[in-house]
């Protein structure tokens, strides 16, 4: 089995790179660099199944040549961020949008056998459903849950107009290790494991409610591995929430990594939180239904937001203190 992956260096796409060499696959990493690492490519950069491809997916050319003699594509490649996309709305769009349909081409004209891609719990927008099902979305709160929703109609239209087998995976709130702690648009989980790390004060958005579905990254890994495995022809040309199935608080969030950080550093357990505003274009709620992914594709997730949180803080220590 032959899987491309693009972004295959950054958070997640390094995750299932490692994954899949370790299936006994080979493995094409497509990624241009922008937000990720070869740092996060180490452990099989020199393994004889992995081949990196550095490129841009905005570049049609150089999305044909990595998807040449490809089984599936795992596409995780795209610029996250909400607060990014309401900065640079644009770059945005050209990556997550054009981007995502030269991949599309690519891979129709390849012939490949499955097109598995990154969406996003963003496309539920205004939603007030909880939890969120599948079928029910709202109007859309940023460029990027729009560009993560056209991504999901371009998909739509490939599988019904050129037989492309197409799954969309919408993540919610992913973490993990290999995850940025850097950068201005670093995710919540590593940039407050970070500032605990160096006994700095996180800014909590709002009062602390806001509650989202964190989903530890070797669920993510699990989604992918079998949304190429699937032969349930009911389960393609559609798209899952890929979450745990549960919702924390922010002020709960907080709460775990302070007690499992201070596990390795008791100093963490004095550090003092401050609130500030509501983040522009953030929902109050997210919480997934994981209930259609359970039915078609016989999802279980292992980790826990407790679970995870344990191994992610391990991981921090061991690697960036």
């Amino acid at each position: 089995m032959r899987i491309l992956i693009t972004g295959g260096a950054g958070f997640i796409g390094s995750n299932l790179c490692e994954y899949f060499i370790g299936q006994d696959s080979e493995v094409v990493c497509l990624d241009n660099f922008a937000t990720g690492h070869l740092r996060n490519l180490d452990a099989i950069i020199n393994h004889p199944n992995f081949t990196l491809i550095e490129g841009d997916i905005r570049d049609l050319n150089t999305c044909h040549e990595a998807c040449q003699g490809v089984d599936y594509v795992l596409h995780q490649a795209a610029l996250g961020s909400v607060p990014r996309s309401l900065n640079d709305p644009i770059t945005s769009n050209d990556v997550n949008v054009s981007g995502f349909l030269n991949m599309l081409v690519a891979a129709r004209d390849a012939k490949v056998k499955r097109f598995v891609y990154a969406a996003s719990s963003s496309t539920y927008g205004d939603s007030e459903n909880l939890p969120k099902v599948e079928h029910i979305i709202g109007k859309p709160l940023s460029p990027y849950a729009i560009t993560k929703y056209v991504n999901e109609l371009y998909a739509e239209i490939f599988s019904k107009s050129y037989g492309l087998e197409t799954i969309g995976l919408r993540y919610f709130n992913v973490f993990g290790r290999k995850q940025d702690p850097n950068g201005a648009y670093a995710a919540v989980i590593p940039k407050f494991v970070m500032q605990f790390m160096n006994y700095e004060s996180p800014i909590i958005n709002g009062d602390g409610n806001f509650s989202r579905d964190f989903t530890y990254v070797d669920n993510v890994i699990q989604m992918n591995a079998l949304a190429i495995k699937s032969t349930n022809p009911e389960a393609l040309n559609t798209v899952y929430n890929t979450a745990f199935g549960d919702r924390t608080t922010l002020t709960q969030l907080v709460g775990y990594l302070k007690e499992y950080l201070s596990e390795f550093d008791p100093k963490i357990a004095t550090v003092p939180l401050i609130h500030g505003p509501n983040r522009a274009g953030d929902i109050p709620h997210s919480l997934a239904s994981i209930d259609k992914a359970k039915l078609l594709l016989g999802y279980e997730p292992e980790f826990s937001i407790q679970r995870g949180l344990k191994e992610a803080v391990a991981w921090y220590f061991s690697n960036l203190k």
